[in-house]
């Protein structure tokens, strides 16, 4: 079994006696530019592990921060595919940051199950 990314990083992290740093940021928040630009940066600036939020236009287990953030990414155009998309755009520069997604199965669902696992898995998830 081939190790994954977590896996590769956690045991690189075992050997350095330090925990992970995960960061959280919401897709398409500003708008999908700058959101690109600071997923790039994550990394650069000691991010371990990438959190990427998939908007959700009702948000209800969430706080009025991410909340904020998921409708403005969806005011601005902000959608599960380019979710996807803005994680393959960062895999061309970066193929060994893991990325997590963060969001609610509704939209995954309408998405489909099937074709979202295909997609996150081209995209680097």
């Amino acid at each position: 079994m081939t190790a994954t990314r977590i896996d590769t990083l956690f045991a690189k992290l075992r050997q350095e006696n330090r925990p992970a740093l995960v960061t959280y940021f919401m897709g398409g928040d500003p708008d999908y530019a700058t959101a690109l630009s600071i997923m790039k940066a994550l990394p650069k600036a000691g991010a371990d592990i990438i959190e990427l939020g998939m908007p959700f236009s009702d948000p209800m287990a969430d706080g009025p921060a991410i909340q904020a953030a998921g409708l403005r990414a969806l005011k601005g155009g902000q959608t599960l595919a380019r979710t996807l998309q803005m994680a393959k755009s960062f895999r061309q520069e970066d193929d060994h940051t893991p990325i997590v997604m963060m969001g609610y199965y509704n939209p995954i669902y309408i998405y489909g199950v099937d074709r979202f696992l295909k997609d996150a898995v081209e995209a680097g998830i």
